[in-house]
């Protein structure tokens, strides 16, 4: 990963870094996230650690209620970006200028607003640039691919 930069991590990664049912994305997911710990890039929000709860009890019910707790609350190193209302301004404004869905563009807000260099998501376009935001499949590369991006 180019020095200096960070990593937005959407909800969806963090959940296929545990989901046993495609070992292929689990295993990408798992390299980026494990990455983002070691150099200590990650960034995620408010937003993204409700999902990720919300989710893990939705959609894994046999993941203990205290271990999805204690899950968001080590994401919490992360820094997580507290959506406000500057961040939904943002997030409106993104919506419009650059067509994507209201959730998608409060991420992208958040990622901003944290000055991240990427966002992990396979729910936009890879590669694309959104304001000095790139996005990035972290299924269809892995970390070492920002080597070359930089």
């Amino acid at each position: 990963m180019p020095s200096g930069s960070t990593v937005f991590v959407d909800t969806n990664v963090l959940l296929c870094a545990l989901d046993p049912r495609d070992p292929v994305k689990r295993s990408a997911a798992g390299d980026w996230i494990a990455r983002c710990w070691r150099e200590q890039r990650g960034r995620i929000s408010t937003q993204v650690l409700n999902e990720l709860y919300a989710n893990l009890r939705r959609v894994a019910p046999s993941y203990e209620r205290e271990a999805a707790r204690e899950l968001v609350q080590r994401y919490r190193a992360w820094s997580p970006w507290v959506v406000d209302d500057s961040t939904v301004d943002l997030a409106w404004r993104l919506e419009d200028r650059v067509a994507i869905n209201y959730w998608d563009a409060l991420m992208v807000a958040a990622a901003q607003q944290q000055a991240c260099s990427y966002l992990l998501t396979e729910d936009l376009q890879h590669g694309r640039q959104i304001d000095g935001l790139r996005i990035i499949n972290p299924f269809l590369c892995g970390p070492d691919a920002l080597e070359a991006l930089a």
